[in-house]
């Protein structure tokens, strides 16, 4: 009998701690950043990616790309690709043309567009199609598959697939030199709670990249570290540069990038964050 008190008294007392609000995790408690951090887009999670109007995924820059790239596959029925399994340089400068997101070296003219590697975003574009399970690859050619064929003219759902791939299954240092790899995707979540709750004015990036670095501790977050060693400069690089503006949640004062930044209603249409769940 008195081993049962005690039993039962442990449990308690540890999921009182599990479900304690924290205030590096903005009040949120450690059973909910496991739901943040490893099932993010549980129905449990405190993220949730509602339907929203359809005028608003078309201000999505990076979903405007890989739809119009999930176009050409469709009128084509057989994308084919090249010798190294890269777009045809036709389609490149095609996708490039629309101009969902330029490149500053090619604007500013300092490279020239040519092929799929010059231009990250199309190469990225590339990449969220393959991994989307939305197109199959055969014989160096892509095309839909029975679930492509459904899903990419319900911008809805195929939202919420390229939203997932970017964020779950694309690795996000593939674009850059950074040596933690785990910097910014890990615990995106969390960089959304935060965007929701201190996002209606104009901030600092690195007033996010302080809250997000004294909640996940990566060793070395000093200014005076070498560029690749620099977890502040990795966050803000991989989600202010990259994720969030891709995704058009943020934007700039004044229209001027390396500024102060707020959330849009892109972001406020689509992604709701529920507050700490008392037990």
């Amino acid at each position: 009998m008195k081993m049962d008190y005690i039993e039962k008294y442990v449990v308690e007392s540890i999921n009182k701690r599990n479900n304690e609000p924290i205030d590096d995790f903005e009040g949120y408690s450690p059973a909910e950043m496991q739901f943040i951090l490893y099932n993010t887009f549980d129905s449990k999670s405190t993220i949730q990616i509602v339907k929203a109007k359809q005028r608003v995924y078309l201000e999505i820059p990076i979903f405007k790309q890989v739809k119009f790239l999930f176009n050409l596959i469709k009128e084509h029925k057989e994308l084919k690709l090249t010798n190294k399994g890269f777009l045809p340089t036709k389609i490149v400068a095609e996708l490039y043309e629309k101009g969902y997101l330029k490149d500053y070296f090619i604007e500013k003219g300092i490279s020239k567009l040519y092929k799929e590697s010059d231009v990250p975003t199309i190469n990225l574009a590339k990449i969220l199609v393959e991994l989307s399970t939305l197109v199959k690859k055969r014989n160096n050619k892509l095309s839909l598959t029975k679930k492509g064929i459904k899903q990419i003219d319900n911008n809805h759902l195929l939202f919420q697939n390229i939203f997932e791939t970017f964020t779950t299954k694309f690795n996000w240092s593939y674009f850059d030199g950074f040596s933690n790899e785990e910097i910014g995707q890990s615990g995106f979540g969390f960089t959304l709670i935060l965007l929701e709750k201190y996002g209606k004015e104009y901030r600092n990036p690195e007033f996010y990249a302080e809250k997000y670095l004294k909640a996940f501790d990566f060793k070395g977050n000093n200014p005076e570290l070498e560029f690749v060693d620099n977890p502040k400069r990795a966050y803000l690089v991989r989600t202010f540069e990259r994720f969030l503006d891709y995704f058009g949640f943020t934007e700039y004062e004044n229209n001027e990038k390396n500024t102060k930044v707020k959330k849009t209603k892109v972001f406020t249409e689509l992604i709701k964050i529920r507050p700490h769940n008392i037990v």
